[in-house]
Order: structure tokens, then C-alpha cells, then sequence
């Protein structure tokens, strides 16, 4: 049975918050200033929860439906935050036939979240992405970046145990 569903709480500083501001106050009388101050808001916060989306709308007059719109329409926005260890399985063709589907899964019990999630401790989220590129590795999920190939389920535990 999955762990119970968590959810990291929002904790924005008033540093970020006035960065924010003064990035709305710059962009905000431009054409099309949403996607920038989305942009630029998602590297402040580093996602951009319903807070921040909130402050956004305030701040540009800017239906808070449509802002919601948009970050959710962009894959390159993420409503949720981003562990201290992201993970990236590829469920890419190659990948996929030699097992990645399992492995994802796997990873979604032991870590107790779905893809786009990040675990109540705030050390890992997980997501799928496409191809990578080390097909000659398949099935592989980097880590921050690193790469982690010709991977079993039986093999997850010891790596999650890296980053401990």
C-alpha cells in the first residue's frame, strides 16, 4: 500500500518574495510579461505554488485562472517543489523496453510520490522524462544529473542509499 499523500509546505522568505516583486515591477507594463515573471518567478522559488501564483496575480491584475492556465499548460513550470535530489527516469523507447516502466514504478512506491512530487523531507523528487541519450545504458534515471544505468529494481535501494 503507497504512503499516505504529503504535501511540502509552502516556506517562501521575504527575500524571495521581494525579489519577486521588484521582477513584477520591472516586467509587469511590458507585452507579454507573464511568461517572463513566471520564469523568473520558478527561479526564485524554484516552482511556483499557488502563493506565489497568488502574489502574481495581485501584484498584475492578471486572473489568477489564467495564470494557473499557463503554468499548468507549460511543462516547464512545476506546481510542486523539487527535492535536494531530483530523479529523472527515461521512459524513453529503448529505455522503456528494457524495463524503465518498472523501475518508475518502483521508484513511486519506495519514495511513497508520484512523478512531478517531491518526498515530505524535501530530499527527492522523482519525474519521467524522454530520452537522454545513453540508450547503450538501458534502462537508466540520472540523479542530479548523474547518470545511473543498466539499472534492476533490485538495485534501487542501493543507490537511493547514496544520497541518504
Amino acid at each position: 500500500m503507497p504512503a499516505a499523500k504529503t504535501t511540502v509546505p509552502f516556506s517562501g522568505t521575504k527575500e524571495q518574495e521581494e525579489s519577486l516583486l521588484k521582477v513584477i515591477a520591472d516586467l509587469k507594463d511590458e507585452k507579454g510579461a507573464l511568461m517572463p515573471i513566471l520564469q523568473k518567478a520558478q527561479d526564485i522559488y524554484g516552482y511556483l505554488p499557488i502563493e506565489v501564483q497568488t502574489m502574481i496575480s495581485n501584484e498584475t491584475g492578471i486572473p489568477l485562472e489564467k495564470i494557473y492556465g499557463v503554468v499548468t499548460f507549460y511543462s516547464q513550470f512545476s506546481l510542486n517543489p523539487k527535492g535536494k535530489y531530483q530523479i529523472s527516469v527515461c521512459l524513453g523507447t529503448a529505455c522503456y523496453v528494457k524495463g524503465s516502466g518498472e523501475i518508475y514504478n518502483a521508484l513511486t512506491q519506495k519514495l511513497g510520490i508520484e512523478g512531478g512530487e517531491c518526498t515530505s523531507d524535501g530530499k527527492f523528487s522523482l519525474d519521467a522524462c524522454r530520452c537522454i541519450g545513453a540508450c547503450g545504458l538501458a534502462p537508466v534515471m540520472t540523479i542530479n544529473g548523474e547518470v545511473h544505468g543498466r539499472l534492476t529494481v533490485d538495485m534501487l535501494d542501493d543507490i537511493l542509499a547514496q544520497y541518504e
